[in-house]
Parts: C-alpha cells; sequence; structure tokens
C-alpha cells in the first residue's frame, strides 16, 4: 500500500469570502506553515535520496537528537573492523576450509607476501574467491569463521598391567573401596560378606557378617573410623573398625540399595536404591535428613563433594539430577545421554564430573551441569568409572573391557580385556566397581569372576617404546 493511499480522506477546501477577518485567518494560517517547511526542511539538501516527508522527518530528528549515538555506534563498528583486520605481519595462512560466503565460494586468509611489499597499508589481508563460483565478498564476516575447531592434544600416559589377583569371594565382587591411609582396602560381594585386604601384600585381613543379601557398595569414611555398606536387603549399616561390630542401622529405604557416597566435610551419608530415591542420613542421630526424589528409575550412583552442586546422582531413566543439599530439590536435570547411567566420577581437581552410559561417557562443569565432551567408542553397559589426580580416566563395563582416557583431551590411550580366573566361563568377565588407591598410581578392580584384580603403571614403558597413536580429527564436535 502506498503512503499516499494510507492517508485520510482530506475534505474539499472551502473558499472563503474576502473579508478582513479571512484574510487575517488566511495569513495566519500561511505562516504557521511556513514555519513549519522551514524548519522540517533546512537539511533538504542534505538528504536528497530522502524526498518521502516522513522519511525524510525521521532523519532530521535522528542527525538532531541522536547524532552522538549514530557517531559512537560508527566508531564502535570501524575500530571492530581494524582490529578484526590487524593480522600480524607473519602470519601463515589460515585455511577455512569449507564454503563460508554466501555465493559459496572457498575462502582462505593469507598474510603479507615475501617480497614485503604493503599496498598502501602496513597490514595486508587477501580474500580468495573462486571466480567460478560468485562474486568476490570482502567482508570481516565472510573471511574470520564463526568459530575455530580446537583440537586438544593428549598427555602421554604409561599403559597399566595387570601384577596381583585377590581370591577369596565365593560370589561377584560388587564393591571395593581404599582407607584414606592406603593400608588397607575393603569389599563386598554377592556373597554377604565385607573382606578386608592388606594392600602392599594382597593378604586377607578380616571378614565381616552381617547382610542377609548381596553387598552392593562399601566405603570407608575419611574422617571417622567407620566403614558403611549397602546391600540388596535394603540394609545401610555402619561398622565400628575398633570393635569389628555393627553399631549403627540406617532404615527407610523400600527396595535394593545400589550405591552410597560419604559427605568429606559433614557427617551426613547419601544412599541411592531401586525405589527411585536418594536418601541423606545423619551419621550419628541415624535420622533421615532428605528424601530426594525426581527420578523414574533405579538411581544407580550417587556422589557427594564439599563445593556446589554437593549430591549428584544418575538413573536408570537415562537423567542426572543435580542437588541442592539445604532445600533438598533438584535444581538441575541432565538428559544428554540417552540410555541408563550406571557410573558417575568427579575429577579430582577439577570443578568437573563424568558420567557413563552405553552410549557415551560425558565430561560435565559444576556447578551448573555444563556440557564439555563427549568420550565415544567403549560400547558396552559400563558400571564403574573412575579418575585420577594424572587425570586418567577408566571405565569398566559388562562385557570385562576396561578402557583408559586421558581427561583433557577425551583420547583413549589404552583398552584391556580382563582375564577370568581358571574355573569361571566367559561370561563372568564383568568389571562392577574400581577405584584407585590414595596415591593414584595402583587400580583395583571388582569383578564378576568372584575376584580382586589390581593395576599399575608399566614403569619401563616410554613415548619411544608406547607412543600416543593420535590422528586429530578437526570436525569432531565436543557440543552435542
Amino acid at each position: 500500500m502506498n503512503q499516499v493511499d494510507a492517508l485520510p480522506d482530506v475534505p474539499e477546501p472551502v473558499e472563503l469570502e474576502e473579508t478582513q477577518e479571512n484574510k487575517n485567518l488566511l495569513n495566519t494560517v500561511f505562516r504557521s506553515m511556513k514555519r513549519s517547511r522551514d524548519m522540517f526542511f533546512h537539511h533538504r539538501d542534505e538528504y536528497p535520496e530522502f524526498p518521502d516527508i516522513d522519511e525524510h522527518y525521521r532523519q532530521v530528528k535522528m542527525k538532531t537528537e541522536y547524532k552522538n549515538i549514530v557517531a559512537l555506534a560508527a566508531e564502535t563498528k570501524r575500530r571492530k573492523e581494524e582490529e578484526a583486520l590487524n593480522l600480524p605481519k607473519n602470519e601463515p595462512v589460515i585455511a577455512i576450509g569449507e564454503p563460508t560466503n554466501d555465493s559459496g565460494a572457498q575462502l582462505s586468509i593469507a598474510g603479507p607476501s615475501s617480497s614485503g611489499s604493503d599496498v598502501g597499508t602496513k597490514k595486508s589481508v587477501a580474500v580468495v574467491a573462486s571466480a567460478s563460483k560468485g562474486p568476490q565478498d570482502n567482508t570481516v564476516r565472510a573471511m574470520l569463521p564463526s568459530r575455530a575447531p580446537m583440537v586438544v592434544k593428549p598427555k602421554w600416559h604409561a599403559p597399566w598391567k595387570l601384577y596381583r589377583v585377590l581370591s577369596g569371594h565365593t560370589g561377584w565382587v560388587r564393591s571395593v573401596d581404599v582407607e584414606p591411609g592406603n593400608e588397607w582396602m575393603v569389599s563386598g560381594g554377592a556373597d554377604r560378606i565385607i573382606k578386608i585386604w592388606d594392600v602392599a601384600t594382597g593378604k586377607l585381613r578380616l571378614s565381616l557378617t552381617g547382610h542377609i543379601s548381596a553387598v552392593r557398595a562399601v566405603k570407608v569414611s575419611p574422617r571417622h573410623p567407620f566403614i558403611f555398606s549397602a546391600g540388596e536387603d535394603k540394609q545401610v549399616k555402619c561398622w565400628d573398625l575398633e570393635t569389628n561390630k555393627v553399631v549403627r542401622h540406617y532404615h527407610g529405604h523400600l527396595s535394593a540399595v545400589q550405591d552410597l557416597a560419604i559427605h568429606p566435610t559433614l557427617d551426613i551419608l547419601v544412599t541411592c536404591a531401586r525405589d527411585s530415591t536418594a536418601r541423606v542420613w545423619d551419621m550419628r542421630t541415624k535420622a533421615q535428613i532428605h528424601c530426594l526424589g525426581g527420578h523414574s528409575s533405579t538411581v544407580a550412583a550417587v556422589q557427594c563433594q564439599s563445593i556446589n552442586p554437593q549430591v549428584i546422582t544418575s538413573s536408570h531413566d537415562s537423567t542426572i539430577r543435580l542437588w541442592d543439599l539445604v532445600a533438598g530439590r533438584s535444581v538441575v536435570t541432565l538428559t544428554n545421554h540417552k540410555k541408563a547411567v550406571r557410573a558417575l566420577t568427579l575429577h579430582p581437581t577439577l570443578r568437573m564430573f563424568g558420567s557413563a552410559s552405553p552410549d557415551n561417557i560425558k565430561q560435565w562443569k559444576c556447578p551448573d551441569g555444563e556440557f564439555y565432551q563427549n568420550l565415544s567408542g567403549h560400547n558396552a553397559v559400563i558400571n564403574s568409572l573412575v579418575c585420577n589426580e594424572d587425570g586418567v580416566l577408566v571405565s569398566g563395563a559388562d562385557n570385562g573391557t576396561m578402557q583408559f582416557w586421558d581427561w583433557n583431551s577425551g583420547f583413549c590411550f589404552d583398552k584391556q580385556t580382563t582375564k577370568v580366573q581358571p574355573g569361571s566361563i566367559d561370561s563372568e568377565a564383568g568389571i562392577y566397581s574400581m577405584c584407585f588407591d590414595q596415591s593414584g598410581t595402583r587400580l583395583i578392580t571388582a569383578e564378576a569372576d568372584k575376584t580382586i584384580k589390581m593395576y599399575k603403571e608399566d614403569l619401563s614403558a616410554t613415548e619411544e617404546t608406547h607412543p600416543v597413536m593420535w590422528r586429530p580429527d578437526v570436525l569432531r564436535k565436543k557440543m552435542y
């Protein structure tokens, strides 16, 4: 619709009698129109391309009232363009691979030629475009990529090797943990027995009985002489290491308890179970502080840390939840996984954690659960995930496979398959739990062939004998 068509209907002019009163009225109207014309049309010569009165009025108002803002915007744009074009003298050629401009031409940014000739400028930028694919595009947006691909080179790690096998359980070994002094470790199995082993020699020190079903989780308190255990009998027990007896029971779960975690600074205990809940307990009074409900299926793993979020849970409903320990409610729900998330691990030094499911191993940043990267390749049901201070991430699966990853780059530098002990069938080559000792140099695994295996780094390996077989993939994406 034209602007003329949009104007309201103007009534026909009325002829006035030539009286003195009418002459004065016409004179007043003419002077008012003249003042309006002088006010709005004194910049007409500066805007010949805007003959329309409405557009001209807007341009005049912009120049008179907002000229400072317009000048500031123009100066900012000019400064950003100069910074983008301010390339170093000896900048190498940077290829931007795929076509980025609208015409589909392939672009590249090149530094000055070897002759050193700068045509009228101190820095020169050449934009190369294929003439057959379209016209040349000299805009800064076309020259620079929206986001440069970044590939982190993996750190070299020595391969790991098996050096000890501990036999003593008469059922699947479901959990293992090392005490803070690094002198002994504790294990729990499907034979309903908790065993304590000497880390240095591998000898059995003690066996504790009390559970009436498989023991699914055991943890040693870092600040108390206690061992906490949980099992498929719905019971959570606290064992006193001075008397080797149960001193506390924590009642409340309605189904088999899958995992437990001890808060590093507070006297609280967090357990998760098949009843789709995680429960927070007071160690001393045995009282339930919170019942963390929100998952729609079995809660398989739980982790506690002293910084927010203090409690992290993963479930068979393929979600991960970050909980506010004070309010007792979920603050973040991560739904990136497509299958059951059975394992969680915290990085010892970074504010990050990892999660594992059959589709991918994912790394996250705290406290908001920001996704970091995917670790793909371990296509199995991953039951356990651990990480040490050196950045070695280990994933153990239901089929007996272990993969060793570099945390920062996500590169898998070693793959191993466990060997079952004599008398066991191949289907019992499953890894249910893993942990590092306090030094981070020994890896302990609890397996389905009723054994506990211990691994250590191969000290004879070097970068020459075991090079990193790394091929950078520029097109690899960290965000999914």
